[in-house]
C-alpha cells in the first residue's frame, strides 16, 4: 500500500518557510514574532486559491512582509515604553548567515538595532529592497502603498541606515579570533586582556525589560566595560552563584558570540561590533528571559537571502 502524498501547497510552503522567517525576522526583530507571522503566513496560503499565483516565492514573500508590518506597527507602542534600552531578539545561526558576508551583516545584532530606528513601513520597505532584492513595485503590493510612496520610504530609509550603520568591521577569522581572547579574559577576570581588545570609547548595551537586574543606561569607556566583564566569575548572578554558570562560544545573528547558562536555563547572550582593526567597539548583552527562548530551544537558523 502506496502512502498518499503530502499536500503540494505544504511542500511548497515548507520549501520557502526559512527564508519567511528570514524576512519577517529582520523587520520585527524577534524570533516569537517571527514565528507567529510564518504561522500566520501559512494560513492564509492554505486558504488562498494557489492556481493564481504563478512565482509562490515571491507571493508567500508579500504575503509574511505584510503580516510582520502589521506585528510590527501593533508592538510600537510596547517598545517605546519598554524598561531600558530595547535590543533584538539574538538567535542561533548557521548555514546561510554564515557563509554569506551580506547575509550575516543585515541580520546582525548591530544592524537590526539601527533598523528599529525607522519607522514601520521604512524598515519593511528597507528589508526587502535591500536585503531581499524586491522591486518597488512589488513591495507597494505587499504594503499595500503606492509606488511613489515605497521610493520615498526607501530613499529616506537607506540616507538613515547609511548614517547609522557601522562604519568598519573587521574580517570574519579576526572577529573570531578576537571574541575567543573577549572569552578566554571574561571567565578569566583578566581586566588587561580584555583592555587590550576593547575600543576605548566602547559601549555596553544590557537589555534585562525589567526582568533582571541590568544597567538602564549604556556603560561607556573600556575600563569601566572590562571591569563589568571581569567581574563575571567573582559575583552572584541570577541567583546562580559564579561556580555554576557556563560560557560557551555560540554563532549568534551571524557572527561569534558568548552564550551564559546556568541553572538550567539560559540567562544571557552576548555579541559584538568590531572596527577595522577588531577592536570591540560595542556589546549587546540581552538577558531578558522573554528574549532567550529561541536560543535556548537550541536551533540553528537559517537566515540567508534565497
Amino acid at each position: 500500500m502506496t502512502r498518499p502524498s503530502a499536500d503540494p501547497g505544504q511542500q511548497v510552503f515548507l520549501q520557502h518557510r526559512a527564508l519567511l522567517f528570514s524576512v519577517a525576522y529582520r523587520i520585527l526583530g524577534t524570533a516569537a514574532d517571527a514565528e507567529d507571522a510564518v504561522q500566520d503566513a501559512w494560513i492564509k496560503w492554505s486558504a488562498a486559491d494557489r492556481s493564481q499565483v504563478a512565482d509562490p516565492k515571491a507571493y508567500l514573500a508579500r504575503i509574511v512582509s505584510n503580516l510582520a508590518l502589521e506585528r510590527l506597527r501593533s508592538t510600537r507602542h510596547q517598545r517605546e515604553t519598554y524598561v531600558g534600552p530595547w535590543l533584538p531578539e539574538p538567535v542561533l545561526t548557521g548555514g546561510d548567515a554564515a557563509d554569506a558576508a551580506v547575509d550575516a551583516e543585515s541580520v546582525s545584532m548591530a544592524m537590526l538595532v539601527v533598523l528599529e530606528t525607522l519607522s514601520p513601513l521604512e524598515r519593511a520597505v528597507f528589508v526587502l529592497n535591500e536585503v531581499f532584492g524586491f522591486r518597488h513595485a512589488e513591495i507597494a503590493e505587499a504594503v499595500e502603498r503606492s509606488e511613489a510612496a515605497v521610493r520615498q520610504a526607501a530613499h529616506r530609509a537607506r540616507a538613515h541606515v547609511r548614517a547609522r550603520r557601522p562604519r568598519f568591521t573587521a574580517d570574519r577569522a579576526r572577529r573570531r579570533a578576537v571574541t575567543e581572547r573577549f572569552f578566554a579574559a571574561s571567565t578569566g577576570g583578566d581586566v588587561n586582556a580584555l583592555l587590550e581588545v576593547l575600543s576605548p570609547d566602547v559601549t555596553l548595551w544590557t537589555d534585562g525589560g525589567g526582568k533582571v537586574r541590568q544597567a538602564m543606561r549604556p556603560v561607556v569607556g573600556a575600563a569601566t566595560v572590562a571591569g563589568w566583564f571581569a567581574a563575571i566569575g567573582t559575583v552572584t548572578y541570577q541567583g546562580i552563584e559564579p561556580a555554576d554558570m557556563d560560557a560557551a562560544l555560540v554563532e549568534l545573528n551571524g557572527g561569534p558570540g558568548i552564550l551564559f547558562s546556568g541553572g538550567g536555563r539560559v540567562i544571557a547572550t552576548v555579541t559584538f561590533d568590531f572596527d577595522a582593526e577588531g577592536r570591540i567597539t560595542t556589546i549587546h548583552n540581552v538577558a531578558n528571559p522573554d528574549k532567550l527562548r529561541a536560543v535556548a530551544e537550541g536551533t540553528a537558523h537559517r537566515l540567508g537571502t534565497r
